[in-house]
């Protein structure tokens, strides 16, 4: 069998590989694609068995379908655990190689869980949409600057068929009527490609029932219970909702040593997109429900707007988490709790 440990760049990957059964150890740096895809389609035409270990990372999507098509066993590691363990201080490409076929031989490599292609593919639709309505944002606000300038303040009243023809009846200079064109053409081509990705979230919601189930709670709509599933996946790869927090970045940040604590902001990490949605989908559970309100305006008093909202957008997080993890409805989650079944884990894992 031959392990590969692969520090892989957009560019190019440097691997450090090793034949178990004869314990011959190399290295090559490959170029992509036509090199390296040369070097892994001879390994398979010798009936070669291969694993390829690899930190996670972007643009290799090619290079996975590749190992997918030879029947190559790949592991991705988790980068941040991978750069834990780097003992020199000196870091290459080479020395990032051969750490990684290290902590494959040790069977130590911190493995990750991959989502599937289809998961994959519909993410880019989750995606695609959230671009698509990011770009239709910023027309309208400028089109919402166009109106200003001339005197017309009317907000959400310019998108109806008065306000419109309000907009489009200013005359305005040659330069500034052409932007407004351009920008009212881009608009009515924009609707109708949202309303088409929409209706497809809509579809795939039906083919998971574990997103119609989150779709009962209050707030939760079917981009951010989709979302919520694909990207979360398995849900007992988490002990508890403390790490779904830290998981989505929805926790600070933390330095402290001794008898001080020091929190920062929130870390990031995680999926942006899910992160967001749920920030969006937490307002909304706000204004439905008496006691998330409640302690949405204590927590406004005490500590400002932007923190409520993001200790809101946890909250949702974890009862998400229980109901994904439970196989719960809202009525089920309100009924039992979130820590139904689990009187020795009062506090989550220490």
């Amino acid at each position: 069998m031959i392990i590969i440990g692969c520090d892989y760049h957009p560019g190019f990957q440097q691997i450090a590989f090793v034949d178990t059964e004869t314990g011959e150890l190399q290295e090559r740096r490959l170029q992509h694609r036509e090199e390296a895809e040369k070097f892994y389609r001879d390994l398979a035409a010798q009936g070669m068995k291969v694993r390829v270990g690899m930190e996670a990372s972007g643009h290799a999507r090619w290079f996975e379908r590749l190992l997918s098509e030879l029947q190559f066993e790949l592991w991705i590691g988790d980068a941040a655990e991978i750069s834990s363990r780097r003992v020199r201080k000196q870091k290459t490409d080479r020395q990032d190689a051969q750490l990684i076929l290290k902590l494959m031989l040790k069977d130590d490599f911190p493995q990750i869980w991959v989502p599937s292609w289809e998961n994959r593919d519909l993410r880019q639709l989750l995606w695609h949409r959230h671009r698509m309505v990011q770009a239709r944002t910023r027309m309208m606000n400028q089109l919402q600057a166009v109106a200003l300038n001339e005197g017309l303040r009317c907000k959400k009243k310019l998108w109806r068929e008065a306000g419109r023809e309000k907009l489009e009846s200013f005359q305005l200079a040659p330069w500034a009527s052409q932007r407004r064109r351009d920008l009212l053409e881009l608009l009515d081509q924009l609707n109708p490609t949202i309303a088409k990705l929409t209706q497809a979230i809509e579809e795939e919601v039906k083919r998971y029932p574990a997103a119609q189930r989150l779709r009962t709670h209050p707030g939760v709509g079917p981009l951010t219970a989709l979302a919520f599933v694909l990207i979360i996946g398995k849900a007992d790869r988490f002990q508890c909702g403390k790490q779904i927090a830290s998981y989505l970045g929805l926790v600070p940040l933390e330095k402290s040593s001794g008898n001080q604590r020091r929190l920062g902001h929130i870390t990031k990490q995680g999926n942006s997109l899910l992160r967001f949605l749920l920030v969006e989908a937490a307002q909304v559970t706000v204004r439905s429900l008496p006691e998330w309100r409640s302690k949405y305006c204590h927590l406004t008093m005490r500590r400002g707007r932007k923190i409520a909202k993001v200790a809101m957008a946890r909250k949702l997080a974890v009862r998400l988490y229980w109901m994904l993890r439970k196989e719960w409805d809202y009525e089920q989650l309100t009924k039992f709790g979130s820590h139904a079944g689990q009187p020795g884990n009062r506090h989550g894992v220490k």
